[in-house]
């Protein structure tokens, strides 16, 4: 640094700022300190000369001389930060870190000080210091008040015998605020706003963790989501508060979004320009902090980005507002150039921000209305006065403000109210038959539907009608798009959020206009939860599912400690995003049938996995575990043959290894049978049974040994014995595509040797092929097919394509593949056979949500379902099954000959 730069910010304080003209009088070593000096060498880092370091693991001073010493130590660093910033030697982000990082340290001394005032020997422990605003993010101006969140555990805070946690508590936060704020001839350390905390008018200075997490997760405003995206543990027990703030994170970052909390962000903007309207136009007297245009709205704008897609980027959570421009800007979610714009100009807003503040140390953001006070800050800065300083500012305030008003999307097209102009717009939009469509808005708009009876749902549901009309007049079927909706909403127990996320993500309205023409399926489970309409706004929503390790990890419960219901509903929720992706995939046309097929199977699969692993869990911490015995299941059907369908139903058996001597060692004991067929029931329960996050799946465990009759668990040995020496000939078919999907390596491998010593042996044709075709012949009496379309019960099915492989398969003993793809090509059955199996599959998953009757689809849906198979239309799609099944019926006929 040259002493001509440090010079002339020397002299630009002691002209043009009183309060750091009295600094540099009380303080001269720190000037000196700072200076280059004459004749000094260079410095290898010139920063280093402004830098200070505030430890909270470093030396305090006593808890008497705190208050004083903690002011002091302020104004020496004010006073060489400003100096490093004037001269151009600190960024602004080094100028914020500084200001930050001595707060914290205030902080955490006046609290220790506090506490040896209240409870004597005592450090900080069960009390804990939530930074908020720009402390929290590291970016504090010079005059900056803090906006803490003051929480304690009553359980670990020390108090006296005779006095309550909570009295301790507020008497120690009362301590705290007077050693911040208290005044004397040298200033204050800093003033501190209390307010952000729950219920302020209601509620002590100081709040139990417990409450405040309960507050945060069942009662907070929207703005308050805004706040936490910059809060930290900033003081005091530091493991306290990163658990609360753990612990409250779900509120903060949620993946799916509430898209009435944008807006009541964006209201809260609104509301903002409004109040200082005085401040909003350009020019002097400008909010730079509040006004159109400034450090708010780039602000606000980068964190209702965060809102949005931070539930499921975790990368885009940063506290700062630029690193959140930046990672936003990144990830593609909002446009670099804008980026750019915004990032500069905070920088700017910033650095003049400080500029006002350092001339008197007032907590101000407003341009001087004064000419000459508004000269004196250009001055201050570098510039020749104050119309310089407007120059500089006027264009990036524009800008901002063009950025911010773009997400704003104040101006709203409307959708008219009278009869004759309503029909009018729905004939513009191609729609002939007008009359049912007006009649569904018409019943919507009178609030007679549950969904839509609150004033907020009649706000929404008119902010997004136009568009809605848009895109469902240019659905393939609008009719059945209509009345899907109008069944939807019906459904609802409130509509709200869905017409809030269709403002926010409009893009979505041609995929829901997709999946309400196209997916009854889809459509009723949107009627159960709209926000599963909400997981595709990530792009890798219409990605492939991945493999079952990668899926079991999304649906483990964060939080080790949590209670068994909390993590059910953890993987219902999930599960029903992922599933509900993937049947999206098929009605878009993004993926193979096929490839859906096998990610419905692996989603199961994670399911039962985390399933069983969380009822363990639970059930072990009564029952305990018995030695050299654990659980395993065993999928077979379509579960077995990793191939589901949307609709598709699991079919498991659970078995245990080891024998059936002993007795578990938990609180309460239970013998070895009694113990896993209450863990299976435990199991099949967490599977099924519907919890506010949903049902998972329907199991089927009528394929065990002796069937409904059996106990629900047997032991390996038993399985094997059974199996050996009861089982039926359809039992057998049905092993061929057993697979094991729970157990450990080791039980999984035992169970394996079983199932393959069971089939390696040759099955009697005498037997084998009468016994299979009278069962084939019993289920088509029982369980005849849906319809012609109906390709798994009907003649040349999926089911008689399932008999010939199986039957084979048992007739010679090999080629035993769990999945029917594999089991074509290790039997070398001809490449047809394949190619009918996969049609045959793609047209079954397919129907599940488009038809799930298995009737003749819509014509609007027949072209949908002909892309999915590879058919060029409906007309070829059945002539094509026809030739497959064809092909089926006489494998089968041959193989039972």
């Amino acid at each position: 640094m040259s002493n001509s730069a440090y010079a002339e910010a020397m002299a630009q304080a002691e002209a043009h700022s009183p309060y750091l003209r009295g600094l540099m009088r009380r303080f001269p070593e720190v000037a000196m300190a700072t200076s280059p000096g004459e004749g000094r060498g260079p410095v290898p880092n010139e920063q280093s000369r402004f830098a200070t370091s505030f430890s909270r693991s470093g030396p305090r001073p006593s808890p008497g001389d705190t208050p004083t010493a903690l002011r002091h130590a302020k104004g020496r660093l004010a006073l060489s930060v400003a100096l490093g910033d004037l001269s151009g030697q600190l960024t602004l982000e080094q100028v914020t870190t500084q200001l930050s990082d001595f707060a914290d340290y205030a902080m955490d001394t006046a609290l220790a000080a506090a506490f040896e005032a209240i409870v004597p020997g005592e450090i900080p422990r069960g009390f804990a210091i939530i930074a908020l605003g720009k402390q929290g993010s590291r970016e504090l101006n010079y005059s900056s008040d803090l906006d803490p969140i003051l929480i304690f555990d009553p359980t670990t805070l020390p108090c006296r015998a005779r006095d309550e946690p909570v009295e301790t508590a507020v008497r120690i936060a009362r301590k705290l605020v007077e050693i911040m704020q208290a005044r004397d001839e040298h200033g204050y350390v800093f003033r501190m706003d209390l307010r952000l905390r729950p219920n302020p008018e209601a509620t002590p200075i100081a709040l139990p963790v417990n409450a405040a997490i309960s507050y945060y997760e069942s009662q907070a405003l929207a703005w308050e989501r805004a706040a936490f995206i910059r809060a930290r543990a900033c003081a005091g027990d530091m493991a306290l508060g990163q658990s609360f703030l753990d612990a409250i994170k779900p509120f903060v970052w949620r993946r799916g979004l509430d898209f009435g909390a944008i807006a009541e962000i964006r209201h809260m903007s609104r509301r903002i320009r409004d109040h200082y309207a005085q401040g909003q136009a350009f020019g002097p007297g400008y909010d730079l902090k509040r006004g159109r245009g400034g450090i708010r709205e780039c602000e606000f704008f980068a964190q209702i980005h965060q809102l949005i897609h931070g539930g499921r980027n975790p990368a885009l959570r940063a506290a700062a507002t630029v690193p959140a421009l930046t990672s936003l800007a990144e990830a593609g979610w909002i446009d670099r150039d804008e980026a750019q714009t915004l990032t500069e100009a905070y920088r700017l807003y910033r650095t003049i921000e400080h500029r006002l503040q350092m001339v008197d140390d007032l907590q101000t953001h407003s341009l001087p209305k004064q000419a000459e006070a508004l000269d004196n800050v250009a001055q201050l800065h570098g510039l020749s006065d104050g119309a310089a300083l407007l120059d500089l500012l006027r264009a990036p305030v524009a800008q901002v403000g063009l950025v911010y008003d773009g997400l704003d999307g104040e101006a709203r097209d409307t959708l008219p109210r009278n009869a004759q102009a309503l029909a009018e717009h729905l004939t513009t939009q191609g729609l002939d038959d007008t009359s049912d469509i007006m009649r569904r808005i018409e019943s919507w708009r009178s609030g007679t539907t549950r969904a839509l009876r609150s004033p907020a749902a009649q706000e929404a549901l008119e902010a997004v009608l136009p568009a809605i009309i848009r895109a469902l007049s240019a659905a393939a079927d609008p009719l059945t798009a209509f009345n899907r909706l109008d069944g939807l909403i019906e459904k609802l127990p409130s509509a709200l959020n869905l017409f809030r996320l269709i403002e926010a993500r409009p893009q979505l309205l041609g995929l829901l206009a997709d999946i309400l023409c196209h997916a009854p399926t889809l459509a009723t489970e949107l009627s159960r939860r709209a926000d599963l309409l909400d997981g595709l706004i990530d792009a890798s929503a219409l990605d492939p599912a991945g493999s079952v390790a990668e899926i079991a990890a999304r649906l483990i419960y964060p939080d080790a400690g949590a209670d068994l219901e909390s993590r059910l509903d953890r993987i219902r929720h999930i599960v029903g995003e992922m599933r509900f992706a993937l049947g999206a995939q098929i009605v878009t046309g993004a993926s193979d049938p096929l490839a859906v097929a096998g990610g419905y199977a692996r989603i199961a699969e994670a399911a039962v996995e985390t399933v069983t692993d969380a009822v363990i869990a639970s059930f072990e911490r009564l029952h305990g575990h018995i030695a050299g015995r654990e659980f395993v299941i065993l999928a077979l059907g379509r579960m077995g043959g990793a191939e589901l369908t949307h609709a598709s139903d699991l079919d498991l058996i659970y078995l245990f290894t080891g024998s059936h001597e002993g007795v578990s060692d938990g609180a309460k004991p239970l013998g070895t049978v009694h113990y896993f067929n209450r863990l299976a029931q435990r199991v099949t329960a967490g599977l099924s049974v519907p919890t506010s996050g949903g049902a998972l799946y329907e199991v089927d465990t009528r394929l065990r040994p002796s069937g409904a009759k059996g106990p629900l668990v047997v032991s390996l040995e038993g399985f094997a014995r059974y199996q050996r020496e009861e089982a039926w000939t359809w039992e057998h078919m049905a092993l061929c595509r057993a697979r094991v999907i729970y157990g450990s390596l080791e039980a999984r491998a035992a169970a394996q040797d079983i199932i393959s010593d069971i089939l390696a042996h040759p099955h009697d044709p005498a037997t084998l092929i009468p016994d299979a075709s009278k069962m084939r012949t019993d289920m088509a009496t029982h369980k005849p097919p849906k319809s012609a379309l109906d390709v798994k019960l009907g003649e040349g099915g999926l089911v008689d394509l399932e008999f010939a492989i199986h039957v084979t398969q048992l007739r010679f003993g090999h080629s035993f593949k769990p999945g029917l793809a594999d089991a074509i090509a290790a039997l070398n059955m001809p490449a047809s056979m394949g190619q009918a199996h996969a049609l045959l599959t793609r047209f079954l998953v397919s129907m599940r949500l488009m038809a799930p009757d298995l009737q003749t689809p819509p014509d609007a849906t027949q072209p949908i379902i002909a892309r999915a198979c590879g058919a060029e239309n409906w007309e070829a799609l059945l002539a094509q099954l026809d030739v497959a099944r064809q092909e089926i019926a006489e494998a089968w006929a041959l193989a039972s000959a």
